[in-house]
């Protein structure tokens, strides 16, 4: 190989030479057989102090030599020159500034193609040497003792060693690393993502400290573990990159110790969610809406709330061990479509469960059911039919938890939860959570129940006592509504009625009485009993409203308003007189509509204040609508906007009655306006 030639890899590429020879120095020296220099290298200048124009042709000894020291490194010359082996030590020298240096010396013995013999003396400061040793009898100690994983890999990301910590993270002996990638090695962890990093610090030479990663490794497979990677560019003393290091800490307590604090906040959010959106409103279907609601896609992919009917009824709920549970489904809510779905209970459906189904162990015990791994032959005692079985296996069912509905120690129903997307088991954090939430909602579903008994008992009572057809009268045709308070509030006391009189006359009369629930509809039937009484005595309109004021009074503390109204065909007029209700309004074509200018009065109850009777005319053809405020009040606009709004939907004398009832209630009655409504519209018709 000539001078000018560059060595050459096995694969024919270039060699690029170690910095280790570098960082030693390593002085050269070529003796000839007598013990004069005749080669000096530029790291013997620098080693020993002399230029080679003043070493080239001297003897060695006397150069470099104490005095003291000449014949033993004759003797050890001439051994060397004589017998061909090579001499090593260190040795006390001589520098060209008078000091002395300890080198370190490696001497054998060369011989030319003409037979010439020479000696080769390579030499080292004895403390650069020492300090290299020294750094790498400590790197080897730290490596292969430390208990952070180490290793080191090369430019094309294979192994070139592991420290026996690494090698127990990974499950993997060390020898079995060596030429091969990570991705050999540990095929369960996101390779492409490692290697990305690895590359970007061997390009950028920019460290990359503590990456986290979580994985699996062959050392526990069945287990995630994370850990903390940190990854430096090894360089030689001219830069070149050499490879990577890297340093792996298993930090797998901390990681589970903040997936537990994440999970326990996680708990608390949710818990803190259903507080505020569960029991909104005193309405069955809605809360348990709210309980599906929070826990979709939070803790389920799929989540039913079940009551159990006799519950919704009223009546005990206690089951046999071989009774069925007969479960009315109030609420479905599914991450997305599909056959979980479909699998499910349409809600407001009654199923029946046979004793051996999941969820009807679930009611009976009054204990939580999991199956965290759903196998095939759950699935029949999951579902509410063989249909519904192969549906949920359709749709990857494979962890299910029921949990009760307890409140005031009675089991209401079961808060039923599948897992079909989510790869997560429940686990005892799910079950925790879920019985949480179904223990806070079952109370507010309890409160709904008894509050939607109470409030069908009320409406029944209610309606029992409004008449469910206005009568055939003289000169009039009347149309007539009623419509309960909605499901977020009690029943009220409004109410309506039509009298017929002697004389061909009828007594029209709206009313509400303040309050709510069953005392509220209690009272109404009574007046409406006592106005129906005193109506028959043809009495003056404000002379029977004094009456049913004492009437009121005396039912514990009542108050209600009024209008009473008496229709006359032959004098086509109308007497009516006005306890603290709202206006009548009257319709007349040709005219717009009016509110009629009564005396207001006070509610009924009040006491010691006079009624009066106000005349108006009524001609056939026009009409007199008489509500509760219940049709026109609303929290967000003022009474006279309202009455206004009323005013302008009169605007056609000619409409059916009917359709105008209908008209005013689907535009006038507010969602937020929760009160009852009675809604009463006369209209004069010719004598025949």
């Amino acid at each position: 190989m000539g001078a000018a030639e560059a060595p050459v890899a096995e694969g024919g590429g270039p060699v690029r030479p170690s910095g280790l020879l570098d960082m030693l120095r390593v002085a050269s020296v070529v003796l000839d057989s007598k013990g004069r220099i005749v080669l000096w290298s530029p790291q013997a200048e620098e080693l020993f102090g002399y230029p080679a124009q003043e070493a080239l042709g001297q003897y060695a000894a006397r150069l470099v030599v104490h005095e003291e020291h000449f014949q033993l490194i004759r003797k050890l010359f001439a051994d060397v020159m004589e017998t061909g082996q090579s001499w090593a030590g260190a040795f006390p020298v001589r520098v060209k500034d008078g000091s002395t240096r300890l080198v370190e010396f490696r001497n054998m013995r060369l011989m030319d193609d003409r037979g010439d013999i020479y000696a080769l003396g390579l030499a080292a400061d004895r403390s650069t040497v020492r300090r290299l040793e020294r750094d790498l009898a400590l790197s080897q100690r730290i490596v292969h003792q430390s208990p952070i994983g180490l290793a080191v890999l090369d430019t094309e990301l294979r192994y070139v060693s592991v420290n026996p910590a690494l090698a127990r993270i990974n499950g993997v002996p060390p020898e079995e690393h060596v030429g091969r990638r990570m991705r050999d090695i540990l095929p369960m962890l996101d390779n492409d993502s490692l290697e990305a990093s690895f590359r970007r610090v061997l390009e950028t030479g920019a460290p990359l400290v503590d990456r986290s990663s979580v994985g699996r490794t062959p050392a526990d497979p069945d287990q995630d573990h994370a850990w903390s990677m940190s990854l430096y560019r090894l360089e030689d003393p001219m830069g070149r990159a050499l490879g990577v290091a890297m340093s792996v800490v298993d930090t797998t307590e901390q990681h589970r110790a903040a997936v537990a604090a994440e999970t326990a906040r996680r708990r608390l959010t949710v818990i803190a969610d259903a507080s505020a959106r569960i029991g909104t409103t005193l309405e069955l279907e809605r809360t348990a809406r709210e309980l599906a609601d929070v826990a979709v896609p939070e803790l389920a992919d799929v989540a039913a709330v079940d009551l159990l009917d006799a519950v919704v009824e009223g009546r005990p709920s206690t089951l046999s061990p071989s009774e069925p549970a007969v479960i009315r489904a109030l609420a479905v809510r599914a991450e997305q479509d599909g056959d979980a779905l479909r699998a499910a209970d349409p809600p407001g459906k009654l199923a029946r469960y046979g004793p051996d189904r999941l969820v009807t162990e679930c009611v009976r015990t009054g204990r939580p059911v999991l199956v965290p791994q759903v196998k095939d032959e759950d699935l029949p005692r999951i579902a509410r039919s063989p249909e519904a079985a192969v549906q949920l296996g359709r749709a990857g069912l494979h962890s299910y938890l029921a949990v009760p509905l307890i409140a005031r120690g009675e089991v209401l129903g079961a808060l039923d939860l599948k897992r079909t997307r989510n790869p997560v088991p429940f686990g005892e954090d799910d079950l925790l959570l879920a019985r949480e939430l179904a223990s806070r909602a079952a109370v507010q579903i309890d409160n709904a129940r008894w509050y939607q008994n109470a409030r069908n008992t009320a409406l029944t009572l209610q309606r029992s006592l409004l008449p469910s057809h206005p009568p055939v009268t003289t000169g009039l045709e009347v149309a007539s509504r009623y419509q309960p308070a909605g499901a977020t509030s009690e029943v009220g006391g409004d109410w309506f009625d039509v009298i017929p009189l002697e004389g061909g006359k009828t007594a029209l009369v709206v009313g509400d009485v303040m309050g709510s629930g069953i005392g509220a509809a209690a009272t109404m039937g009574r007046l409406r009993t006592a106005t129906a009484t005193l109506a028959a005595l043809d009495l003056d309109p404000a002379l029977l409203l004094e009456h049913l004021d004492k009437i009121t009074s005396g039912l514990d503390h009542s108050i209600a308003t009024c209008v009473y109204a008496v229709h006359d065909p032959q004098l086509r007029q109308c007497r009516i007189a006005n306890a603290g209700h709202l206006p009548p309004a009257r319709v007349r074509a040709g005219h717009p509509p009016e509110l009629l200018d009564l005396p207001t009065g006070v509610p009924l109850g009040v006491g010691g204040v006079a009624f009066s009777t106000t005349t108006v005319d009524l001609a056939p053809g026009e009409e007199l609508v008489f509500y509760t405020d219940g049709l026109v009040e609303t929290r967000h606009h003022s009474l006279d906007e309202r009455l206004d709004f009323l005013l302008s939907l009169l605007d056609d004398p000619a409409r059916p009655l009917e359709e105008t009832c209908d008209l005013l209630l689907r535009t006038l009655h507010h969602p937020d306006n929760h009160d009852d409504v009675a809604l009463l519209i006369a209209r004069a018709q010719e004598l025949t």
